[in-house]
């Protein structure tokens, strides 16, 4: 039997309350729950099997309204029963409540969360909401005049497009509802006049901080509609509070910026793209050796930042505001922005950003180069710990003399936190190419392992 994972469970006897279960499977991507089982995946037989075959599928359809098949395996003289139960396409509730299915646990949806996963049952996302007080009055031209010059740069719109009146390019990027004549909070988000008028969160916070986050030195807010607002914060970070070394090719002067312009570009843009608009404003503390980066929204359902780094298919929080960032040549649709920051850093000579899902977030920390270390990243010692690999990760790559799996890992180095293990060892060192996935297609398969990369040997070497 396979081991307990996003769509297997085991439970050596049958309680009612395990139909919070099945309403998890049911709401993420279906699953299998066994009923006899142990952890150890030894059938320990059930008692009085065929009152349940009959009882469990009732029960099921009478409080969900959904159809499992329940099956009767045996195993020698032992007998387990087996419940498959299908993804829904539709929103299930178990006596009121919704729960989903994460990894190997089971969560009860609340708040916001539970608006997004309903919404996106439905095939919609937040930013499709129409705002009742606003009118094309509150559209700003020139935000959709630059949307215009980038899409057309980009080779993603037709340059006719600029003769088009504002009301039919929102039309034509469905940013307007029309069955009842209203603009989407996409819309005002993107080229809206003054966004905080509708939305208290559309800020972007810069600090500037000495030896601790108490030591706050200076900060900055950056306001107005979120597709400029990139360029905004990368004209004061160059001016403010990063350096740009000068230097000459020839007889032309460079001032390159000390984080790889591109690669922090692509970070910004997931920042404001995937962002929680109901939740607070997106912040960037600048410290004497790092950047961090942190937006609130959690992860899509069933992916972890193992995923993100991994080969994965695109899932925006917001679709309308990707969609417009995407036509404007800012992002890429198929999930690729995270291989463009690594490539980026790789070019600089620079440590891979350690992402991590934090306090209802992502959290990116960014090493300022030549400044030392941080958090877990080093750009590199003449002691050893070389091209972004830390002490921690070098402790993990000399254990891996074959491929092993995350909990083999863990038992060789002593850990019992799954999540630090995967922020401060294995994600640094997938991020730095150091090790791969051995089914990098299927990043979340329960047999998944890891094994070192020819860069993670030589390094060893």
């Amino acid at each position: 039997m396979q081991n307990e994972s996003q769509n297997i469970e085991y439970k050596e006897s049958w309680r009612d309350e395990y139909l919070k279960w099945i309403c998890g499977f049911a709401n993420a991507q279906g699953g299998r729950i066994y009923i006899g089982v142990n952890d150890d995946k030894q059938v320990v037989g059930v008692d009085d099997a065929k009152r349940l075959m009959e009882d469990i599928p009732n029960k099921i359809v009478m409080s969900m309204g959904i159809k499992a098949d329940v099956n009767l395996r045996s195993q020698g003289s032992d007998n387990c029963i087996e419940i498959i139960v299908p993804a829904s396409n539709i929103p299930i509730s178990f006596k009121g409540k919704y729960y989903y299915r994460f990894g190997s646990t089971m969560q009860e949806l609340t708040g916001l969360a539970l608006q997004d996963f309903i919404m996106q049952k439905m095939g919609r996302s937040w930013d499709d909401v129409p705002v009742e007080s606003a009118t094309i009055d509150d559209i700003d031209r020139k935000a959709i005049d630059y949307f215009i010059m980038k899409s057309v740069d980009a080779g993603r719109m037709n340059p006719d497009i600029k003769h088009d009146s504002t009301e039919k390019i929102l039309d034509g990027l469905h940013l307007i509802n029309n069955r009842i004549g209203l603009l989407k909070a996409a819309a005002i988000l993107l080229f809206g006049k003054d966004p905080l008028r509708f939305f208290t969160c559309v800020r972007f916070r810069i600090g500037r901080f000495g030896a601790s986050e108490s030591d706050l030195i200076t900060q900055d807010e950056v306001e107005g509609n979120i597709l400029q607002m990139a360029d905004r914060v990368m004209a004061l970070l160059r001016s403010k509070y990063l350096t740009a070394p000068i230097h000459y090719e020839g007889l032309q002067r460079k001032e390159v910026l000390e984080i790889p312009e591109d690669a922090l570009r692509e970070l910004l843009y997931n920042a404001i793209v995937h962002k929680l608009y109901q939740g607070v404003d997106i912040q960037m503390k600048v410290y004497d050796d790092r950047l961090s980066l942190w937006n609130e929204g959690e992860l899509p359902q069933g992916y972890t930042v193992e995923t993100l780094l991994g080969e994965h298919s695109s899932h925006p929080r917001n679709k309308n505001i990707a969609s417009v960032f995407y036509l404007a040549g800012f992002i890429e649709s198929w999930g690729r922005g995270f291989d463009k920051v690594r490539r980026g850093f790789s070019l600089a000579n620079l440590p891979m950003p350690v992402i991590e899902s934090r306090f209802g977030g992502l959290l990116v920390t960014i090493a300022r180069p030549g400044k030392g270390t941080s958090k877990g990243i080093s750009k590199g010692t003449s002691k050893g710990t070389s091209k972004g690999a830390s002490k921690q990760v070098l402790r993990m790559l000399r254990v891996m003399d074959e491929d092993m799996s995350i909990r083999a890992m863990m038992a060789e180095l002593g850990f019992s936190s799954r999540d630090k293990f995967i922020a401060n060892y294995l994600n640094p060192a997938t991020a730095a190419g150091l090790v791969e996935m051995t089914q990098p297609d299927s990043p979340k398969s329960p047999t998944q392992k890891y094994r070192l990369t020819d860069a993670g040997k030589a390094l060893l070497e």
